[in-house]
């Protein structure tokens, strides 16, 4: 238990350090509202087809397995290119700091013994050998846990709209009215989750995104007229 509370203590101070907290918030919300706008777009296009004469064709499963496949599928691209960019900005950061560090003792030394200076040199060297540093820690941690916030992000906004379909073995159209109905729901919380952090317009921010998803049910539509 005490050594549970010591990594989640070195978690905070991670975060901390790396701010982490503001850069997951917005990967949560970006990422989140791709993914329940792509499954509108998803679950627009076979009600479409749903309601033209090759309805048959289609059952929940059928949209369970295409709006799965399409969630993983951004969760992979969104895990996989964030981790790879987090690391390069992180590393670029840790690098950009040690440089200005390294100005800044090398001002301080100008003015000490060259045998002291050469010493304290040999002791960074060893520390350096021994492990990374605090910064590097907490950049690393934060690298870590921005990359999964923004694979699992898209996925949950793409997954929560297709529970209706889990239920029953006919498709019909209350699949697709329970679905949009999570869906605004979903884009509901997430407007008002932006206007707790804004501090305020909670109302507007929802508004917004509702609107975004009667847009992309709009769009689906004249599409498929």
């Amino acid at each position: 238990m005490g050594k549970f509370r010591k990594t989640l203590k070195s978690w905070k101070e991670y975060s901390k350090i790396s701010d982490l907290g503001i850069i997951a918030r917005r990967k949560f919300f970006n990422n989140c509202f791709d993914g329940a706008l792509t499954c509108a777009g998803i679950v627009s296009g076979i009600f479409i087809i749903f309601m033209s004469s090759d309805a048959n064709q289609f059952t929940p499963q059928t949209v369970i397995v295409t709006g799965f496949a399409t969630a993983l599928a951004i969760g992979i691209s969104g895990l996989w290119g964030a981790f790879l960019s987090e690391e390069a900005e992180r590393k670029k950061k840790v690098d950009d700091m040690k440089k200005a560090m390294a100005i800044i003792e090398e001002e301080k030394d100008e003015n000490r013994d060259p045998s002291e200076h050469e010493r304290k040199n040999n002791n960074n060297n060893k520390k350096n050998k021994k492990g990374k540093t605090l910064l590097e820690k907490a950049e690393d941690f934060a690298t870590i846990v921005a990359s999964l916030v923004d694979g699992g992000a898209p996925v949950l906004g793409s997954s929560l709209p297709l529970i209706p379909f889990f239920f029953g073995g006919n498709l019909t159209i209350m699949h697709f009215i329970f679905s949009y109905i999570i869906l605004g729901g979903l884009l509901v919380y997430l407007g008002n989750y932006l206007g707790k952090i804004s501090g305020g317009g909670r109302v507007r921010y929802a508004m917004h995104l509702v609107t975004a998803g009667i847009v992309t049910l709009l769009v689906s539509i004249l599409l498929g007229i």
